[in-house]
């Protein structure tokens, strides 16, 4: 949609405008056929789905209920992308979400905020927009909050319950609020999968094992 550029361009604009509600309702309606859908109904959520975001790769799933301000018409799935229930998002502008990224039950993700000044906050609040970007192969642990310009790196894990106000580089662990780097991921992890719980090579499937490695 580049009918708003300012939705994207990251300025200042009035978010109750009469034009820009309109065409978000029209994206709230499949939002609401989506969470409406039944537990069979597998074939009708891809549909759905195809038609309510901006991109979504082969085969990519969301489990509803999902929250979104413009019904996920600016959210971009990779391949092989799964997220839990509840996911909310705050999609006034556009979200990246790589290949092979997970992301946990009651994961928020906000693109929009407001003018810290009170002046500009109401009646007719201003608002601005900053993309977030989610690299592949990312964890994004349950019930994590993501804000505003964010960008996540390649395959690496946000803890539970964080929230991310920084930029996290690539093959980090990092958890808090506000999320910080705990440790990178290292050759230990290719070793232990859970506390002292080894990985056995023997048993998981050949293109984990590659990817790896």
């Amino acid at each position: 949609m580049n009918t708003h550029p300012q939705l994207h361009d990251g300025s200042l604009y009035q978010c109750l405008d009469e034009e820009l509600l309109s065409v978000q309702k029209a994206h709230m309606e499949l939002l609401f056929d989506f969470n409406q859908t039944r537990p069979g109904e597998t074939q009708k959520r891809t549909e759905l789905l195809n038609r309510m975001l901006a991109g979504i790769g082969e085969a990519s799933f969301i489990e509803p209920p999902l929250f979104a301000n413009w019904g996920g018409c600016f959210l971009h799935l990779g391949h092989h992308v799964y997220i839990n229930h509840n996911l909310s998002l705050v999609d006034d502008t556009h979200i990246y979400i790589g290949d092979c990224t997970k992301l946990g039950p009651n994961v928020m993700i906000c693109t929009a905020g407001h003018p810290i000044l009170p002046e500009l906050r109401g009646p007719r609040p201003y608002q601005y927009n900053m993309p977030v970007r989610i690299g592949r192969n990312c964890w994004i642990g349950a019930g994590a909050c993501i804000l505003p310009g964010v960008t996540i790196g390649d395959y690496s894990v946000i803890g539970a319950g964080s929230v991310v106000t920084k930029d996290i580089p690539e093959r980090t662990v990092a958890v808090g609020n506000p999320c910080r780097i705990l440790r990178p991921i290292t050759d230990r992890d290719k070793e232990f999968y859970f506390k002292d719980k080894r990985i056995d090579w023997n048993c998981v499937n050949s293109c984990s094992a590659e990817e790896s490695h």
